[in-house]
């Protein structure tokens, strides 16, 4: 079977978080609708739009090259990253529209392993797969269109956190370095393996047990990385320390960003967030992973500290890696002040 063409997929391969602010600051004003709760200018994980007293629809679109030479394994991945944004608002998968590059002169069986890996997680979504669009491309690209529901007074925001809440990360980073690295050869196949096995969970597992607890804000940590994702957690008028050493990642990522096999996707997320961020004495190894684009990462909740630990508790009994990694601050009123600050 021919290979997939990975030159750099994933979420690696999103336009960075600089430009994409640059080009919708930009675009012109839209007709109101007050039933629009969530729109592209919040930031947010999806797009959220109330239908009654008791329901709103939640939509979201991802797609991306190939990150693995697998067929079926990138269906999966590229199927549960895209489903992660219905779970990030708190929401529930509906329906899925495949969204198909592939250029139609390669060997279709590839395409069909692709989908047919897609077709497994939604099902496991608890979803229906209702159809898609396909187009002749030189390279390969696969991805979801998704609708999901959610209860419009159970919306996850994911700048609502609250001063004093606790930051709770479900999975481990640094599945960026390690598939940049595995392409190249210089990843062993037991780590690829783990990190393949991250990026197939489905963050619903996380998100139905989150439902019991008062979440204040979520996010899922994909493109922008770590950093990236909880800067727009703190909005304009919140700030956080991150404890390093408690945030979980595997291990053999450090060694590979040590010896600078990043990704160009971490140091544009370094370049737009760098600034609102303050490392003290944290290893260079340790800065790249926090700044690592994830593709389908973890969530990451923001809940009152008086709930962290049930919750932590719950997430680590589903065999989920979750470690609460931070606390919400008060901003400081110096402006010089970093929104993010990281402590070991």
């Amino acid at each position: 079977m021919d290979k997939l063409y990975c030159k750099g997929g994933g979420c690696t391969a999103k336009l960075g978080a600089g430009i994409l602010s640059h080009i919708l600051e930009r675009l012109p004003a839209q007709n109101r609708d007050e039933n629009l709760i969530v729109g592209f200018d919040a930031k947010d994980d999806a797009a959220v739009y109330k239908l009654s007293e008791d329901t709103a629809f939640v939509q979201t679109l991802d797609f991306f090259p190939p990150m693995v030479e697998d067929p079926y394994t990138f269906g999966q991945i590229a199927a549960a990253n895209a489903l992660s944004d219905i779970y990030a608002m708190g929401g529930e998968v509906k329906t899925a529209l495949n969204i198909v590059c592939f250029p139609q002169n390669s060997d279709l069986n590839i395409l069909g392993e692709i989908m047919r890996g897609g077709l497994e997680k939604v099902k496991e979504a608890g979803g229906v797969l209702a159809g898609g669009h396909s187009i002749d491309d030189t390279d390969v690209k696969y991805g979801l269109s998704v609708t999901g529901v959610v209860k419009p007074q159970k919306i996850y925001s994911n700048n609502t956190g609250k001063v004093g809440d606790k930051l709770i990360l479900t999975k481990k980073l640094g599945v960026g370095i390690i598939c940049t690295a595995a392409r190249i050869g210089e990843s062993d196949e037991k780590t690829l393996k783990e990190a393949i096995e991250s990026m197939t969970t489905l963050n619903k597992y996380a998100c139905e047990v989150s439902k019991k607890y008062n979440i204040h804000a979520c996010t899922d940590v994909t493109g922008f990385g770590f950093l990236g994702h909880l800067l727009e957690m703190m909005g304009d008028d919140k700030s956080c320390e991150i404890y390093a050493s408690k945030v979980p990642v595997f291990e053999e990522a450090k060694a590979l960003a040590d010896e600078f096999l990043i990704t160009a996707g971490g140091q544009r997320n370094r370049n737009h967030v760098g600034e609102n961020v303050f490392f003290d004495n944290i290893p260079f190894a340790m800065e790249e992973i926090l700044f690592d684009p994830q593709t389908s990462g973890g969530l990451m909740f923001a809940v009152s500290a008086d709930e962290a630990d049930a919750l932590l508790e719950e997430l680590r009994k589903i065999k989920l890696p979750a470690s609460i990694v931070g606390e919400i601050k008060e901003k400081s009123k110096d402006k010089l002040d970093a929104v993010i600050k990281v402590v070991n």
